[in-house]
């Protein structure tokens, strides 16, 4: 059985409507209906949060969900995230080091300039993207 419809079925059993449970946990009601309909997942504070309000233990939440699993797993992992923003904060600085080295020939061409200021703009974009996901 999956994550939402063991959330769905505790919420039943303790007679409450997703607006209580979400505004006993801090969330939206959205979230909530989210969550119970597969949309998307709860963190694990939540997740421990639901576990307490429900009176169900972890095991039970989590158990049988591969794909619950997976997302804890990938979500947790903090090596892997400051893996990625490492290597995103390495890339930039080359490509910034390389449009410095080749900037007389880069100016020459607006067709290069263009791409290569697309690049960077996307290269930062996604390096920015990773630093607000971390924190």
């Amino acid at each position: 059985m999956k994550i939402g419809e063991k959330l769905l079925q505790a919420r039943k059993v303790n007679q409450l409507k997703q607006e209580e449970v979400a505004d006993k946990i801090f969330v939206s009601r959205q979230t909530i209906s989210n969550w119970e309909n597969g949309k998307s997942y709860p963190d694990i504070i939540s997740i421990i949060k639901l576990s307490d309000l429900y009176h169900v233990s972890l095991d039970e939440l989590l158990k049988g969900d591969e794909s619950i699993v997976a997302h804890l797993a990938e979500s947790t992992d903090v090596v892997k995230s400051n893996s990625k923003l490492i290597l995103y904060a390495i890339l930039n600085i080359l490509m910034f080091v390389l449009v410095i080295i080749f900037n007389t020939q880069i100016s020459e061409n607006k067709y290069l300039l263009f791409g290569c200021l697309s690049l960077l703009t996307v290269s930062a974009s996604i390096l920015f993207y990773q630093i607000v996901r971390k924190f």
